[in-house]
């Protein structure tokens, strides 16, 4: 059982990667048009989509990925915590 905990908390921990990665392709022009910015973007948006209803954008900076970053933290300790890892 505890196997199975580790994996979910090392899913979690390289899908918050992910998430870094997609904001970090913002800042450089076409990078998320390229092959792999559009397979980062498949994964990330429909994890994204619910915070950005929620966090409204201050004028050019989106706040949603800093806030659905600190929740899958939190749940990855969750799973921590759970599973006793």
């Amino acid at each position: 059982m505890q196997t199975i905990g580790l994996l979910l908390y090392q899913a979690l921990y390289i899908y918050s990667f992910f998430i870094i990665g997609y904001i970090l392709m913002s800042w450089f022009p076409n990078a998320r048009e390229s092959s792999l910015g559009q397979f980062v973007g498949r994964i990330v948006e429909p994890y994204l989509e619910p915070f950005r209803k929620f966090v409204p954008p201050l004028g050019m900076i989106d706040l949603s990925p800093i806030v659905a970053i600190i929740v899958l933290r939190l749940a990855s300790t969750g799973v921590a915590s759970l599973f006793g890892i």
